[in-house]
């Protein structure tokens, strides 16, 4: 099993088979599975529901559809190590496409923010795609009153670019949109 370690937190992708598990059975069921510590993460509805709309409609089909690269399609559990426990989540859009331009997305538990953990999380998923040659430019969209996200993303190098619009996927939003330019 493919996992990136930090200092405090790992990383692990989901395949197609612990995506089914999660969607058949439950969360708890993949926290056995993967042998963590039972979480019940209290996240915002809309993180609630991004991803299950994720798991159903993008993660599931993606990962069957690219199983050998399932790791640039799928939700990464993110772990923080000395409890053993699920705090979050965080993946990418899939491989870099023709311009060498993938996105990424992140979430944490509410009972977990304010460590530095999502930037750490991000640091490492970001280091780990960097070694893709291709990868030219990672891009991120955040709410405008995320502040906290905005935080992460400018930590780790990323640059406001665009101009705020309103997006509609589980709701409508307002969002500022971000990139980094990866440096080879």
């Amino acid at each position: 099993m493919i996992e990136l370690i930090s200092e405090r937190l790992r990383l692990i992708p989901l395949d197609h088979f612990l995506l089914s598990t999660w969607h058949q059975e439950g969360r708890a069921s993949l926290e056995k599975q993967l042998r963590l510590e039972t979480s019940s993460w209290e996240i915002e509805s809309f993180f609630e529901a991004e991803t299950q709309d994720a798991l159903v409609n993008f993660w599931l089909p993606m990962t069957n559809e690219y199983f050998l690269d399932f790791p640039w399609y799928t939700n990464w559990e993110i772990v923080l190590e000395k409890e053993n426990r699920s705090i979050g989540g965080i993946g990418l859009s899939g491989m870099p496409d023709q311009d060498g331009v993938t996105m990424v997305g992140y979430f944490l538990d509410k009972k977990y923010r304010q460590n530095g953990y999502a930037s750490e999380a991000l640091k490492t998923l970001i280091d780990w795609a960097a070694t893709d040659f291709s990868l030219k430019t990672i891009i991120a969209d955040t709410p405008v009153e995320n502040l906290a996200s905005q935080n992460v993303l400018v930590k780790q190098g990323f640059k406001e670019f665009g101009f705020i619009e309103e997006v509609k996927h589980i709701e409508n939003l307002k969002v500022k949109h971000w990139r980094l330019d990866i440096k080879k």
